[in-house]
Parts: structure tokens; sequence; C-alpha cells
């Protein structure tokens, strides 16, 4: 009788055991790059939870979840597949690898935009860089907003500047060519360069640090007809369609230079450009930055 007790016993530890869940994914074999969606699918059994480490310090406990990397690296991803107390565990590695693009980073405590800065205006995107490089807009404010319009950062007395006093003068001490292009306009999310006005600077020379990044308003076609005959202009099927999807400020078109665009993070250019602000549109609550290149 005891010996049958025992095989009993036995038998039911084989049925527990069996109904451990078992941790298992799948992804998409390709070449990825810095920001580009990584879609997991998950096909673990007997699992009623699950919990993903990304390898760049993000999780998630979603089935079947999608990551974007913000570096590139060789990531190890865990999936542990968990029923009850019990849990099963599997890891893989994907490698993602820099993008072609020259991306930066720009952090502020209302998130963070990653922008993309064009080749074909090279004056612009080396000078820029050089700054990051040194560090120059660690620190600094966006020192004037409109909503609707845009928010303007990059001014070097920003840094520390006292509550309500005037900014918007400072820079490095030099300007650069102008490098117009019809080819980008002030789409939302564009980056341009701040510039003096047209009656002390003719050629158009932008500031040598100051910058802006387009908030804008909705468009319709009407008005896009009447920027294009007063800017005397002609918009491609393409950008158009993105007026027409995402707004922007088509009245700076052939008056600034556009040296890049936001790629990621256009609600927090909503939640700056929106900021209660003073006469001088300094928002009240300060709002500083920091940025730095995407590997």
């Amino acid at each position: 009788m005891l010996g049958r007790v025992l095989i009993l016993v036995s038998v039911a530890g084989v049925i527990v055991s069996c109904s451990r869940p078992m941790a298992q994914f799948s992804y998409a074999e390709k070449d990825y790059q810095v920001l580009d969606a990584v879609g997991f699918e998950n096909i673990s059994e007997k699992a009623d939870a699950y919990v993903w480490d990304f390898g760049d310090g993000d999780t998630s406990s979603v089935a079947n979840p999608e990551h974007v990397y913000a570096r590139s690296g060789n990531y190890e991803v865990r999936l542990s597949a968990i029923k009850g107390s019990k849990a099963d565990t599997i890891t893989k590695r994907i490698l993602v690898r820099a993008t072609d693009h020259c991306l930066v980073e720009l952090e502020t405590k209302k998130g963070t935009i990653i922008i993309e800065l064009y080749e074909d205006t090279p004056l612009h995107r080396a000078n820029f860089i050089e700054l990051v490089e040194k560090a120059f807009y660690d620190g600094l404010l966006f020192h004037r907003v409109i909503d609707g319009f845009m928010i303007q950062g990059g001014d070097p007395k920003s840094k520390n500047a006292k509550s309500g006093s005037a900014l918007g003068s400072g820079g490095p001490g030099f300007t650069i060519p102008n490098e117009i292009d019809a080819g980008h306009v002030h789409i939302k999310g564009a980056l341009a360069a701040a510039r003096t006005p047209d009656e002390v600077n003719p050629e158009k020379r932008s500031s040598g640090s100051q910058f802006f990044i387009v908030h804008g308003s909705k468009l319709n076609e009407k008005m896009l007809d009447s920027f294009e005959a007063r800017n005397g202009m002609h918009y491609s099927p393409e950008q158009r369609a993105d007026y027409l999807e995402y707004g922007g400020t088509p009245f700076l078109d052939g008056q600034y230079t556009v040296f890049g665009r936001v790629v990621e993070g256009f609600e927090v250019i909503d939640s700056i450009a929106t900021l209660q602000k003073d006469p001088n549109d300094r928002p009240v609550e300060d709002v500083e930055m920091k940025i730095r290149f995407i590997d």
C-alpha cells in the first residue's frame, strides 16, 4: 500500500512539473538602426504574465511589445514567462547599429526631443555639431515660446538667468551665412536658425547658436496657395501633404535656414509651447536643455 502511495506522489509531481510555463519569443531578423521599432512576438506557453527586459534599462509587461532603441549596441533581451509562483526565462541578443543620419537628443524636464540634422545645410550642421560637442547648450533655456508658432533657445545669456530678465540677444560672437533651401520648409518640428531682422541683416545670416523649433498651427489648401504666392515658391505634393497633416509656419519659408527636423518628441514641443509666459514670451517656468549625440 505504501509503495502505491509513493508512486502516486511521483506521478503527481510529473503532472505539476509539466504545468510550468515555457518562455519563448522571436523577432524579425533584419538590419536594425537606432530609432527603428523592433516588434517582439511572444510565443511562450502556459504563462499568464510576462516581464520583458530589453537590455537598455527599459522593461515591459505587455505580451507582444514593440521597442525602440535610442542608442546602438548589442543588447541582451530577456523574457520571463510567469504562471503563479513559477517562471521560465529566455534571453536572446539583438544588434542595433548607429543610424545613417546625424541624430541629436535634446533633453528637457518636459521630455526628450530627437532631431535629425540635414546634410545639405553643411555650415549649420557643422556649427551645431561643434557646439554640441563643447556642451555649449547644456543648461541654456528655451527663453522664448509662442503657442502656435515656435519654441526658441540657444542664448548663452540664458544660463542661470534671473527670473524675469529679458533674453534673446546673446550668441557665440559670430553668424553663419544662410543656407535657405526651398526643399526644407517650416513644417511642425522643423529646426531652424534664428536671426536678426532684414533691416540690419539683409543677407539673412543666421545666429551662431540660437535656434527655434516650429510648433505651428493647422493649415488648409487655400492658406498654402496664399503663402506660395506671397513667398514666390512652389510646394511639392509631399510638402503640401505634410503641412496639411502636421501644420507649421509657412510664412517663414524662404526667410530662415531650416537645418533639421524633429523625428520624435512632438508632444514635448506642445508642452513647452503652451507654458505660461511673461510679457517677453519667456516661460515663467524655466525649461533647461541638454543636447548630446545619439550613437
